[in-house]
This record gives structure tokens, sequence and C-alpha cells, in this order.
């Protein structure tokens, strides 16, 4: 009952609107049980009229009209408690996905370098719907339920107490096998859950990839792996159904049995005169409306089950602690270094207490205005130390400066706010190119944006497009070429002018007349700026202040390119071999 608890206090918010609906399906519940009482007057007025002549037709029309009355105003209500119960959903659902999405915003860079994005969203999804399906059971079925329980109980024993012994002997019984069969069916519940996600989130990677898998035709392995894991989901339901139809019939059965029990003691307690024909219409109604709280209560057992087993992932991710801070403030966070430097002192890292240390007391100082260049081989180190500048993730020893500012002591905004970056993968969304350039920047002008492109090289291709700034680029800039994707990057670079510029591979996807018109445009956005420059084609880093050569999470060697460059190790090691490739070319 762990969840149900966080259930009731994160829905606060909203408790208010709960209680009011929960008071309106209450005051529809008491509308309902008036209609017996009517129909007993009734029949009790015809049988006068029949065995004493002495029945009244003004009163039965009144109690007919006043039935019509009372079912008239339930329907209104009713209608009006749904509404109201979307207006409250609604809002639920918001509250639920904002606050599931603001926490995600603070949780570490390595939760999601582990996690599968497919997974995260199915268990977003589960999650808020569990928790409404329970709101939606408290408001609509506990006060009704509770209620109409007494109610139906309380008459029964007014008219007769071995009928309402029976009828108060049902639910205890009932509940007791409800709750057994949930328990039953939630044993296995959480596993389920754990299947289907590890499914989704596999859909979500291959339909991602889908020209990886089309490219190595492994369609059939991708859904045999799906569906086998699909097929142990079904094992898990297929037990899990078992075991609750058989309860259920149990249950079901034993109800019956009991009603039928107290229907015959009704007719032979009416046969006998001790009730009248319209008592015995009143009981036998309120026994056939016990069925409605038994079933209610039922389903809050299954509901509760549910939310308990369908909201674990939730609150799982909502227990993650935050790294950073998240600031909602429209006001962007103000740049107030101009002219920033960077320096690593001793600085070591590793992803987790039991991996392996990635980076070895690294010790490097870059100057404003410089340029630096990252080489080394690939698993190096060069892409963490981009990390760790950009806090993605913290030191685990030694400590990384900002103009002689400790990192620890800066926020992960505040430094993010001095930074432009193109990634060495194409970091774009799935919408146009006008939101992709400015995306971060709030409100640019279309000028703006078009001398972005224009120093991106950018600007004629984006001209060619259907809906030119307007044009749609798919997920991931699908419909663009790859060349096409890193200078939108660039662009977006260019436009967001910060002092500090990191650059992974920027013109890796660019063919040799693209990169040979964008080098000089990247040179003049690297004017005046401290940019640090990942890279495997030496050719575009010949202009580079210094390189740092990184081997095995160790800096091995420092320089510019052309004192390295005579020196054995590795950076020429890796020069040779360019060279050889180039000449093969």
């Amino acid at each position: 009952m762990t969840n149900i608890k966080k259930i009731i206090t994160l829905s606060r918010p909203l408790y208010r609107f709960t209680l009011l609906l929960s008071l309106l399906v209450l005051v529809i519940s008491v509308l309902q049980q008036v209609q017996p009482f009517l129909i007993k007057f009734i029949v009790d007025n015809i049988q006068k009229q029949l065995t004493e002549q002495s029945g009244d037709l003004t009163t039965v029309s009144w109690l007919m009209l006043g039935i019509l009355g009372v079912n008239l105003l339930a329907a209104i209500l009713n209608s009006l408690s749904m509404r109201f119960g979307d207006y409250i959903n609604s809002r639920l659902r918001r509250f639920l996905t904002e606050k599931f999405y603001t926490h995600v915003f603070t949780l570490p860079q390595k939760y999601f370098d582990s996690e599968i994005s497919g997974k995260i969203l199915n268990q977003l999804s589960r999650g808020i719907q569990s928790i409404q399906d329970f709101m939606g059971m408290l408001t609509n079925f506990v006060l009704p339920a509770l209620f109409q329980s007494i109610f139906t109980v309380g008459i029964l024993f007014y008219y007769n107490l071995l009928i309402g012994g029976l009828a108060l002997a049902i639910f205890p019984a009932y509940i007791y096998i409800s709750h057994y069969s949930t328990k039953k069916w939630g044993e296995k519940e959480v596993a389920k859950n754990q299947l289907e996600d590890m499914t989704r989130g596999r859909i979500s990677e291959v339909i991602g990839n889908i020209r990886l898998v089309r490219g190595f035709m492994a369609q059939l392995s991708e859904w045999k792996l799906v569906s086998k894991t699909l097929a142990k989901v079904n094992q898990i339901y297929d037990r899990q159904s078992t075991v609750y139809h058989l309860i259920n019939f149990v249950r079901e059965t034993s109800l019956e049995l009991v009603l039928i029990v107290i229907s015959l003691i009704t007719f032979y307690q009416t046969f006998r005169g001790q009730l009248t024909i319209g008592e015995m219409v009143l009981i036998l109604q309120l026994v056939n409306q016990i069925r409605w709280p038994l079933f209610g209560m039922s389903f809050i057992l299954e509901r509760i089950q549910q939310a308990e087993a369908g909201s674990k992932e939730y609150f799982a991710v909502m227990a993650l602690p935050s790294e950073e801070k998240l600031n909602l403030s429209p006001q962007p966070v103000k740049r107030i270094i101009s002219k920033p430097s960077l320096r690593f002192e001793n600085v070591s890292f590793r992803y987790d207490a039991d991996s392996q240390t990635v980076l070895h007391n690294l010790s490097f100082n870059i100057l404003a205005g410089q340029t630096v260049a990252l080489v080394g081989h690939s698993g190096a180190g060069k892409s963490t130390i981009i990390n760790l500048i950009l806090k993605f993730y913290q030191p685990t020893k030694g400590e990384i400066y900002l103009n002689g500012r400790p990192y620890s002591k800066l926020t992960h905004q505040f430094i993010r706010s001095h930074i432009s970056l193109v990634f060495q993968d194409n970091e774009l969304f799935s919408t146009t190119i006008r939101k992709n350039v400015s995306y971060g920047m709030g409100r640019v002008t279309d000028r703006e944006i078009i001398k972005a492109l224009k120093q991106a090289n950018a600007f004629d291709f984006v001209m060619d497009l259907p809906g030119k700034l307007d044009a749609q680029i798919g997920e991931r800039g699908v419909k663009l070429s790859g060349g096409q994707k890193q200078r939108i990057q660039i662009a977006r670079a260019i436009i967001h002018n910060s002092p500090i510029l990191i650059l992974d591979e920027a013109t890796s996807s660019l063919d040799s007349k693209s990169e040979s018109a964008i080098q000089q445009a990247l040179e003049n956005l690297m004017k005046d700026k401290l940019t640090i420059v990942i890279a495997h084609r030496f050719s575009t880093i010949q202009s580079a202040d210094q390189i740092l050569v990184i081997d095995q999470g160790k800096l091995v060697g420092a320089g510019t390119p052309q004192s390295l460059a005579g020196k054995p190790g590795v950076y020429s090691e890796l020069l040779r071999y360019q060279i050889a490739g180039n000449e093969k070319l």
C-alpha cells in the first residue's frame, strides 16, 4: 500500500475537486435509492385497490411522477459528474506529466545513458493511467458503495433480522475472496510490466534505427525477440487469468446462492403474511442492489492492486535523486563571462563506483580565445572530457575551474549558458528548420536565422526545400543528408554565439567541397572564443593553438600540431595513418 499513500499525497492539489465530485456522486447514489421505496408504495397502493378497493390512482400517478423526477435529476447530476470527472482527469494527467517531466530534467545524465527512452515513456504512461484510474475509482465508487452498503443492510435489518444478518455476512466474505484474488493477480503484475517495458523500449529503438534494421535485414530477428518477450507476457497473463477466474467463479456462485436463500426467505414470509407485496418488492430490489456495492468493492480492490503495481516505476523514477536544478523562469540565464578560461586540476573520473577509471589525474589549462583540439584513439576519453565540461557528469576526483571559479560551486545552467556546441551525432528535433536553428534561444528573427544559415553554408539548400525555413525535417532530421544535418547544427551554434564553443567533429559528415566552404565560417565563428575541438581528421585542426593528446584516459602529450608531428607518440602515429590513407585515395 506504499504507492497508494504516495498517490493520495501526490494528488493533494486536487483534493477539493475530488471531494466535490465525491459528494456529487454520493447525492446521485442517494437518489438512486429513492426509486425502490416509491415502487413499494405504488405496489402497496395497487394491492389495496385489488383487495380492498381502497387504492388511490392519483397517489399512484404522483408517485410515478416522483420516479420520473428523481431519475431525471439523477441523470442531470450524473452528466454533471461525468463532465466534472473529465475536468479533474485532464488536470490530473497534466499535473502528473509535468511533475514527471520536471523531475526527469533534473536527473543525472547517467540515468539517460543507462535507460531506453521507450521504456521511460511506457513507465510514464502506465503510471499516469494507473493513478488516474485509482483516483477515478475513489470518487466514483468508494463513497457510493459505502453508502449503499450501509443503507441496504440497514433497511433489510429493519424488515427482517435474518435477512439483514445474511446480507451483512455476505460483505466480509465477498471482500476477503476479492482481496485474495487481486493479491494473486498482483504477484505477477510487476514482472509482466517489466517485460512490457522491455518490449516497448525495444520497439522504440528499432523504429529509431529502422535504416540499420533494414540495411542488415534484421527484421526477422527483431520480430522474434519481441514475439518471444510477448509470449512470456502472455504466459504470465494466462496464469493470472486462470487463477482469477477460478476464484471469481467460487465468489460469484457463493453470492448467488446466498441471494437465492434471501429471496426464498422473503417469498416465504410474504406467503405467510409477514410482509406486504410492496415490502417484498422493496426487499427483492434491495437484495438485487447488493450486487452493486459488492462489485464496487471488488472493483476498488482490483484498482488498488493495479495502481500499486502500475505506479511502481513512476514513483521509482520520482524517487531518484536530482542532480540539477531546473530553472523554469522565462528569463534566460545571463552570461557574465565574456573571456572565459578553463582549467582541469588533477581530474579523475569513472561512471560508477564499481567501474574502471576512465580519466586519470588530468591537468591542463585552456586560455581565453584559445582553440584546443582533443586527439586520441577511439575510447581514449575525449568525449568524457566534453561531458565533464558540460557538467553532464561530475569529476570523481579533482576540480574543473571556469575563470578560476570551481565547477562544483557553479550551477549547470550557468555553465551551459556560456557554451555552444555541435555534436558528432546529428542532434535535431522533428520540427522545422527555423525551430532547430533557433533552439534554446527564445525569440529569434528570420534575419538572424538566415545570417547563421549563410555562415554555415546551409542557406542555399534550405531555400530549395519545400517550406524553406518552415520545412519539416523529420525525426532526428531524417529528411536531410548527413552534411545538411551537420550544417544545421553549426548554424545553431553560430546563432547562440556563446564565448565557449565545443565542436565534436563538426565537419565529419561533410564532403571535401562542403568542408572547404564551411571551414572559413568556422574559423570566423571561433575568433575570440575558447574553442574545444574533438578531431579525427587532422586537416581541420592545423590552426589550433594547442593539441591535447589523450590515451587511455591520460594526458600523454600537449603542444602545437607542428611540434607534435615531429615527436614519436600517439599524435604522430595517428597522423601517419591518415597520411597513408589519403595517399591510397
